[in-house]
């Protein structure tokens, strides 16, 4: 039976919030760390197919985000892209982490653009997985206020049941019946309150596309050609042209790659982790 979540630490932030983690611990003596850091109404669990082949070629760590998995809620009505980038600096902080590349799903990847904004030099790599550094279009800004209001009116369980079809490629949603109900089963230990702020948090994001084109450091963008979520367009819109961006499609994924294709996605973040 597939576990919700993957972490077994936790730290105290400095606000007083438990946020939890996993981490491979540098025994392997390797020289590089990445962080994985979830989409929207998941947790680490989303990383458990990718995550014992990344470790054979770095450090991982794999926090549940705030109100997310394990970790606890925070206090305020929006959690913006920002403050959960602060999350994640003191646990590089904790960690004795002086750099790390970021590796985003969805929410995860607007996440490391903040972290990138705010925190450039402790960032030695970006990877956004069903990800985009454009803001959310008024289409998408009314979609999270909507989903604000089902939550609250709701509950969670409600939101999710609706959300987790959305994310899988059609075919999936026959072919992966018990994967379906897992990516449900994490979605349904989101704190309602944390999923109405990070919804909104979400809302409020800046347009990041200058700054990732300017970016220092390697890039991975990576797409799943059936998502419906964030198309390929917005995933990859950015590369043309930019020697340090890496790019790659998941045939047949939607919104999940790293559990509709984890071979595929593993793969492309091992190459990803070689040139950092």
């Amino acid at each position: 039976m597939r576990k919700t979540t993957l972490t077994d630490q936790y730290i105290r932030l400095k606000n007083g919030f438990r946020l939890a983690y996993y981490d491979s611990g540098s025994a392997a003596g390797h020289l590089k760390t990445v962080v994985l850091l979830h989409g929207f109404c998941g947790s680490s669990a989303y990383w458990a197919d990718l995550l014992p082949q990344l470790k054979e070629v770095a450090r991982v760590v794999v926090p549940d985000l705030r109100a997310h998995g394990v970790s606890e809620p925070q206090n305020g009505q929006v959690y913006e892209m920002e403050s959960f980038a602060a999350d994640i600096l003191e646990l590089l902080d904790h960690l004795e982490l002086k750099q790390a590349a970021l590796i985003g799903h969805s929410m995860g990847g607007y996440i490391a653009l903040a972290a990138l904004e705010k925190y450039p030099q402790r960032l030695n790599g970006l990877a956004l997985l069903h990800s985009t550094a454009l803001a959310d279009s008024d289409a998408a800004k009314d979609n999270r206020d909507k989903a604000v209001q089902t939550i609250k009116q709701e509950g969670i369980r409600p939101f999710i049941d609706n959300l987790v079809p959305k994310l899988f490629a059609p075919l999936h949603l026959e072919e992966m019946p018990e994967l379906v109900q897992h990516v449900k089963a994490i979605g349904y230990e989101t704190s309602s309150q944390g999923a109405a702020a990070a919804a909104l948090g979400m809302k409020a994001r800046p347009d990041r596309t200058a700054l990732l084109r300017n970016a220092a450091v390697p890039v991975l963008l990576a797409a799943g050609a059936q998502d419906q979520i964030v198309p390929i367009d917005s995933t990859l819109h950015t590369a043309e042209g930019q020697p340090k961006v890496y790019t790659h499609i998941a045939e047949g994924a939607g919104h999940m790659g790293m559990l509709e294709a984890a071979d595929s996605i593993a793969e492309a973040v091992q190459r990803f982790i070689g040139v950092l």
